[in-house]
């Protein structure tokens, strides 16, 4: 039986110390797999030493410092690789494996095999991993790498092909000013929300493997000043530095760059390439503890158990900063309802498409609906931002609003818990009446029966008629009633009234 040869595995993956510690985990409990893992180690090792001696370092530095000249009176963002260079790896692209695994070992060796154009040093990134690193941008890859290495670490390899989706926001709940830069190659922005392909159907066809799972998004956080002297290295240092004003401005320069040069399909057809908050279009009404003079662009949520902002885009809507990651287009927005109304909070259900997503349910049967449908729930969000939701998002982008029957069962719940907190008793037929007539009061707000020019919300109106039923339940209470809910107060009452004249008349009869 073959052993682990950890010294050549500790040089294919320098840089993952706890790759190596799981690799030998894994060999250790099963050895049947020794001679693999070495198999594995000895051709990253090979590739490696090919790479770096395929070229001398010096040689391209000089190769790429003369296609700098060249491009930058073609207006090109940052200077191309040369043509036997893209050519190879343009080869290995078709090249790529369907598995996720080939399709990621095909990526790193394509990126570390090209040169580096552009190198920001020390950049936080926090998804997928969290740590400082050199973000590393070539003509056809964007990555990153630890301090003091050349390879790229795995798993933070990005094609720019690939990238769906960019954003730029700033960071929540935070004194200093900061920004986070989300990347989402292309299937991540729904990847959390695709069901498998239903199975229930017989076929004779051979069954077709899953998708691979997409990458994680890429997110990284700068400051709001510009970058630190000598942070920005490569052969477009000298381009950048007009644009290094701000992490901002240099980010955006090179961002919107590479994906226009490399003709990304999904961002071709937009005029903004990087999507960010606009406060005019939507902010939230509730002031920011750190910031108070500023708006806050994002409202605070729940997804489940996990914490997390949402922020409402021009092109959807997007839920950060706590893994899984996810955006949900406009397109891909069916219609949107508000659960749970309560006092202070209430839920805001969003209805996907997620048919046509891949690895999603295609033409076959999901929990949620059979045409490829799934709700996602965000709840305790702040009442204060139920009016800037509705009018200033889901109305302005004409989104099907399915809430009348869910606002009208929760104001009726919202109605009857408070009630029911109070009853004691005997309450059901108080309970019964309040729900009825809530149910014709929220009948008459659904459909705009004389309140219309009140100013008040459909949840401002809830609370109202909640207070108002209450109040009438305080002038009806009569301390002398044995507690029966439907009228006891007035018909003994009555009978006391009965009871007098009959001995008014008796007497009279004497």
């Amino acid at each position: 039986m073959a052993s682990l040869d950890t010294k050549r595995l500790s040089l294919a993956f320098p840089s993952r110390p706890d790759l190596v510690q799981q690799i030998q985990a894994a060999a250790a409990q099963s050895p049947a797999h020794t001679q693999l893992f070495n198999d594995i180690s000895s051709y990253v090792c090979d590739q490696f030493l090919a790479d770096n001696t395929s070229e001398p370092a010096q040689k391209r530095r000089r190769v790429d410092g003369g296609d700098e000249a060249a491009h930058q009176t073609n207006g090109t963002a940052l200077p191309a690789r040369q043509a036997a260079t893209a050519a190879a790896a343009a080869t290995a692209a078709t090249k790529k494996a369907n598995g996720s695994a080939g399709a990621a070992s095909d990526d790193l060796s394509a990126a570390a095999a090209e040169p580096v154009l552009l190198e920001v040093k020390d950049i936080s990134v926090s998804i997928p991993q969290r740590k400082k690193y050199d973000l590393c941008f070539t003509e056809h890859y964007l990555y990153a790498r630890t301090a003091n290495t050349t390879a790229p670490v795995p798993g933070i390899v990005y094609a720019w092909r690939d990238i769906e989706h960019v954003f730029y926001l700033p960071v929540p709940e935070k004194a200093q000013v900061q920004y986070n830069y989300i990347l989402f190659p292309r299937g991540a922005a729904l990847a959390a929300l695709s069901k498998p392909p239903s199975s229930a159907a017989p076929t004779t066809a051979a069954p077709t493997p899953p998708p691979p799972p997409a990458a994680e998004p890429l997110v990284f956080t700068v400051g709001a000043g510009a970058p630190k002297p000598g942070s920005i290295g490569g052969p477009s240092a000298g381009l950048a530095a007009s644009v290094s004003d701000s992490y901002a401005t240099l980010f955006h320069w090179a961002i919107e760059g590479q994906l226009r040069a490399v003709q990304n399909v999904y961002l071709a057809d937009k005029s903004t390439v990087i999507v960010a908050a606009d406060p005019k279009a939507f902010h939230s009404a509730a002031r920011q503890p750190f910031r108070p003079a500023e708006k806050a662009v994002h409202v605070r949520a729940f997804r489940g158990s996990k914490d997390g902002y949402l922020f409402f885009l021009p092109t959807g809507i997007l839920w950060a900063f706590k893994k899984p990651l996810l955006f949900l287009p406009l397109d891909r927005i069916v219609a949107v309802s508000y659960t749970n109304v309560l006092q202070r909070t209430f839920n805001i259900v969003v209805e996907v498409d997620v048919g046509g997503s891949e690895g999603g349910a295609a033409g076959g049967e999901n929990d949620d609906d059979s045409n490829g449908n799934e709700e996602i729930e965000f709840g305790m969000l702040d009442q204060e931002d139920y009016n800037g939701i509705s009018e200033m998002y889901v109305q302005r982008h004409r989104l099907q609003d399915r809430s009348m029957a869910e606002r009208r069962k929760a104001k009726r719940e919202l109605v009857e818990n408070a009630r029911g907190e109070k009853a004691g008793a005997g309450g059901d037929g108080d309970g019964s009446d309040g729900a009825n007539d809530t149910n014709g009061a929220n009948g008459d707000a659904a459909h705009g029966g004389g309140q219309e020019d009140d100013g008040l919300t459909e949840l401002q109106r809830a609370e109202q008629q909640l207070q108002d039923e209450e109040d009438e339940g305080e002038e009806d209470y009569d301390p002398g009633s044995d507690g029966d809910s439907n009228g006891s107060g007035s018909s003994s009452e009555e009978e006391d009234e009965d009871g007098d004249e009959e001995d008014e008349d008796e007497e009279g009869g004497d």
